[in-house]
């Protein structure tokens, strides 16, 4: 019996309230940061764990902190600020494995468990595992193509946002992006799994 391996796209978004709370945020309102982080965190550590899986949790941390000061001159919408917070988490990751051990963020004052945003039921257990799936699926790409599926799919970058943070042409973005997407449907054929985002992600490269 095949098994199906969970949506790592359908994610959280702020959407149209977006650019109040970023007004909110940058003034100081900590409810407003929260919901910032509590809707981003999410898309980031996805990421991190495509990239560098051991060092996730301390480099979106770190992430943050240095985010935290620049936050008041970011000017963008969503998929911006997605964006930019990735390029800061890329910068962070050259320095990053020289550290160890897991922490908790602590953001001016402000401190966030990852265990305090819901109840450790049996179905998010479920739902955590199915995800960590998907996600080690796409790291076994190599390096640059799982980089640019996880930008394209994962953080929901478009194709010229994805060019522009990995120093690359769109060109070469929807090739590699593309390729990487027949590659994961080869394997999730051969291991007799269903990828719930397949049909989406692949209309999604273009």
């Amino acid at each position: 019996m095949s098994r199906c391996v969970r949506d790592v796209t359908l994610l959280p978004v702020i959407g149209d309230q977006f650019a109040a709370v970023l007004i909110a945020a940058q003034a100081g309102d900590d409810a407003a940061f929260i919901r910032l982080w509590r809707e981003t965190q999410p898309v980031l550590l996805r990421f991190l764990t495509v990239r560098a899986p051991e060092v996730a949790d301390d480099v979106a941390a770190e992430t943050w902190l240095a985010a935290l000061p620049q936050l008041k001159r970011f000017d963008g919408d969503e998929g911006a600020f997605r964006g930019w917070l990735v390029t800061i988490a890329r910068n962070k990751l050259v320095d990053s494995r020289r550290r160890s051990g897991r922490r908790s963020e602590q953001l001016g004052g402000l401190t966030f468990e990852h265990g305090s945003l819901a109840p450790d039921t049996a179905e998010l257990a479920q739902e955590r595992e199915a995800t960590e799936d998907a996600l080690r699926l796409i790291a076994q790409l190599p390096p640059d193509v799982a980089e640019m599926v996880a930008l394209r799919v994962i953080v929901g970058l478009d194709v010229a946002e994805v060019a522009r943070i990995v120093g690359k042409s769109s060109g070469a973005v929807r090739v590699a992006v593309h390729r990487g997407l027949r590659r994961l449907a080869t394997v999730l054929h051969e291991r007799d799994v269903t990828l719930v985002t397949a049909s989406t992600i692949q209309g999604r490269h273009d």
